[in-house]
């Protein structure tokens, strides 16, 4: 099991942690992130754009002149396609461009991407953010101190009630917030440094650990209500007949 230094706002090793085998010790596959990622970009196209046919611009009713007799081309209306200010022919038409990606190869594809994040060095554990107000120099202070440069991804384990740390961290071009409930893997191939909060990597196990729960196991009192069932319930044919 891979293990980490967990890391204090200064910058100092404050511990470490292991790390869950099954997010960071996966078979890191290039071609199923990148399936996901496509997917995950073409689905949040808007898929709006839009030409009218001859049959939806305004105008066009008459036909032009008589069919024969002028000398010129027969025309039925001035809205067909070759005319200007005419429909468009085969011209793109709202839809939607959504790729279907099942829900085991975006788990396949997130774990992927955190065993790149690791092995590649750019991930870094930090024991908590602490911002009572939102403070942008005090954001920048941290990422020093930590050392994190370049584009930084900031994972933290879900919405802060007062939105201090998201508002801290806004001001930054190369800064961005995800929660570990909603961590893509589009987000972690964008990133050049990775920074998790303890809380965060917990949620994130937790997160892993409910693709794969265990059996639940009937509490005692249930255990005691289903055998009173089989205790009242009627006994066999054979066992009447005896």
């Amino acid at each position: 099991m891979a293990k980490i230094d967990v890391l204090d706002a200064a910058g100092k090793k404050s511990g470490s942690r292991d790390l869950p085998a099954e997010m960071f010790e996966a078979t890191v596959s290039v071609p199923l992130m990148h399936q996901v990622v496509l997917a995950g970009l073409a689905g949040i196209r808007s898929g709006s754009h839009s030409t009218k046919t001859r049959g939806e611009v305004r105008g066009g009713g008459k036909k032009p002149w008589r069919q024969k007799g002028t000398g010129r081309a027969r025309q039925g209306s001035i809205r067909s396609p070759q005319w200007v200010g005419g429909g468009i022919s085969h011209g793109p038409q709202p839809h939607d461009h959504a790729m279907r990606v099942n829900k085991k190869m975006r788990k396949g594809a997130l774990r992927s991407a955190l065993t790149d994040t690791l092995q590649s060095g750019k991930l870094a554990v930090v024991d908590a953010l602490s911002f009572e107000t939102p403070k942008t120099r005090q954001a920048v202070e941290l990422l020093d101190a930590l050392e994190l440069s370049g584009k930084v991804l900031v994972v933290l384990p879900e919405p802060t009630v007062d939105g201090a740390a998201e508002k801290s961290f806004r001001n930054l071009r190369r800064v961005r917030v995800a929660y570990a409930g909603g961590l893509g893997t589009y987000d972690l191939l964008w990133a050049d440094r990775v920074l998790f909060t303890a809380d965060a990597l917990d949620a994130l196990e937790h997160r892993g650990g409910r693709d794969e729960a265990a059996p639940v196991e009937a509490s005692p009192v249930e255990a005691e209500s289903v055998e009173a069932e089989a205790a009242t319930e009627p006994a066999d044919a054979e066992e009447v007949a005896e």
